[in-house]
Order: structure tokens, then sequence, then C-alpha cells
């Protein structure tokens, strides 16, 4: 019986939903996994989150790409806060991340939430991420790696934050917490918790 495939044509199956939805996850896995070992490779120790949901949220106040001081707690009552920590502006994985999150925003501001991005990057750093790639939303300069670390994700050593998402909401307590974030698609993940 003669076979209709050719050397030159590739023996796969024919895309369907379910296998570009597996194909999806095994990409969002294997992501995790090479960001972790790319984090022990540099140095960095796994976080070590001791906040929970339900607990308040550890409160401050640090400068925006524009050197304006922006506090947590002016949030109260009036947004649910995606307090997103990444660990370099304009790298590969972050800008992945931050583009998610343009990407969604109207949805995100639909559900009453109010995107903070955080990393020890300075506001020049941040405000040329944002003019690069049309950010709409606000990056924090954690300079000193203090929110970083009142939230567990600082990488001793290396000053950056480990990549993680605190969820908060208009009570000021954290509402849910991510510290195992693929930065592909995980805005769409943020957007159907807040649903």
């Amino acid at each position: 019986m003669a076979s209709n495939i050719t050397d030159d044509q590739p023996c796969l199956p024919a895309p369907t939903p379910k296998l570009d939805c597996m194909f999806l996850k095994l990409k969002k896995k294997f992501y995790i996994a090479a960001e972790w070992i790319l984090v022990r490779m540099i140095g960095g120790k796994p976080m070590s989150i001791k906040l929970i949901a339900g607990a308040e949220a550890p409160d401050f106040t640090v400068n925006n790409q524009a050197g304006e001081p922006v506090t947590l707690s002016s949030f109260r009552g009036e947004k649910n806060v995606v307090l997103y920590f990444y660990p370099k502006d304009d790298t590969p994985g972050c800008t992945k991340e931050a583009c998610g999150f343009r990407d969604d925003i109207e949805a995100l501001r639909a559900v009453d939430a109010e995107i903070l991005g955080v990393s020890t990057d300075d506001e020049a750093s941040h405000q040329k991420f944002i003019e690069k790639f049309n950010l709409p939303f606000t990056l924090l300069a954690d300079i000193e790696g203090e929110i970083s670390k009142s939230y567990g994700v600082y990488a001793p050593g290396k000053h950056f934050a480990q990549r993680a998402t605190f969820i908060i909401n208009k009570e000021g307590r954290i509402a849910k917490i991510y510290p195992h974030v693929s930065a592909l698609g995980h805005s769409q993940e943020i957007l159907a918790a807040l649903q």
C-alpha cells in the first residue's frame, strides 16, 4: 500500500484545539523550569515568601518612573492592585510579561485592577522601558530592594526581585499569591482570577 507522505513532509498530527492547548501548557512548564534553572545558575535562592493570602499587604511608598511617590495604601477602597515583581527592565522574559499586561490592560481596568510593576531598576530605566514598549501602567523603582524584601521575593547577593505576583484586594489584603510565574500568558491568568 503506497503512503501519501513524502520524505520532505513532516510526520506530525494535524493541529487541533486539544493539541494547541497541550502545547501551550508544555511551553509554560518549560518557561517556569528554565527560569528556575536560570535563577539557580546566577546565584539566586528560592523565594522565601512568608506572606499568605488574607494577610494585610505590606504598605510602601516608592517613586514611579517619573520620580513621583506612589503609596500602596492609596488604592484602598478604590482598586484591586496587581503587584508584580520582575528581575530587570527590557529583558526577554520581563518584556513578555509586561507586554502581556499591556495587551490586556483594558480588560484588567474593567475589573478595577491597577497594575504596578516592581523591579530594582531606577526611574530612568523604567521610563525607557515604558517608552520602548508603550506600557500603559506604573513601574516602581525599588532601588534598595526594600519592597522586594518585605514581600519575600528579593534575590540576595544579586540585587533583583524574583518573578512573583500578588493580587491585593480593595481592602488592602492579599487575595492571591503567584510565587512561580511564567511570563508567557501571566496577564490572562491574573485576569481570570479577578473576574
